[in-house]
């Protein structure tokens, strides 16, 4: 019986490392993939088969730092084998901060987690409640980042009175919204109203009500 287990044991091992530590051939890159190099973590943004005048074709590839946003470009020769890193993508809730954490609630589990503050982005419009999708590494279940929603609807809290009757989108003024943010918005915007704000880059999208 303990011989049975221990082989059970084993062979659930065996098969979750052969799952995490996988490796890609350099022609099977694709966007979003995970690939570890020098002991940091990258994501593909960008790929091509690029085929020289005389020579064998070869791969150029745009990675990503998990960790610090940079990004650079590598060549690889086709066949060349990397680290393919599997992560994991789920709901997590955003409870509440302390000291420079974010604590955030696993929907599936409610495991609460903290997620420091360079880890997440769009941090500037995150607010209590709101859901965002944390990405893990799979082996060791550390966190890579925390993504909000490419779109967020947040209050107005304080902004020049609006100009009546000026509906001009090219003309902007600072505004603050409830997670003490501050955009650039149309002129006919108000406090205490809705607007639809883009968290990659900030940007006003449009005033919901």
């Amino acid at each position: 019986m303990h011989i049975c287990k221990f082989f059970t044991n084993f062979a659930a091992i065996f098969r979750k490392y052969i799952i995490y530590t996988s490796m890609i051939n350099s022609q099977d890159i694709k966007n979003g993939v995970c690939i570890r190099m020098d002991g940091r973590l990258y994501f593909v943004i960008e790929f091509l088969h690029v085929k020289p005048g005389k020579g064998n074709t070869i791969m150029r590839v745009k990675f990503k730092d998990v960790v610090d946003g940079r990004v650079l470009e590598r060549r690889f020769n086709i066949g060349e084998k990397l680290e393919d890193v599997r992560v994991e993508r789920r709901p997590y809730q955003f409870l509440y901060k302390e000291g420079e954490d974010f604590i955030f609630m696993n929907n599936e589990t409610f495991e609460q987690v903290p997620i420091a503050h360079d880890l997440i982005t769009g941090v500037d419009f995150l607010k209590e409640g709101m859901t965002v999708d944390v990405v893990s590494d799979a082996s060791s279940e550390t966190v890579l980042f925390a993504e909000l929603p490419t779109k967020v609807e947040l209050q107005v809290t304080y902004t020049e009175p609006g100009l009546k009757g000026d509906t001009a989108t090219n003309t902007l003024k600072p505004a603050t919204v409830e997670t003490g943010a501050e955009v650039r918005v149309p002129l006919f915007i108000n406090e205490g109203e809705i607007i639809r704000i883009d968290t990659r880059d900030g940007s006003y999208c449009e005033r919901v009500r």
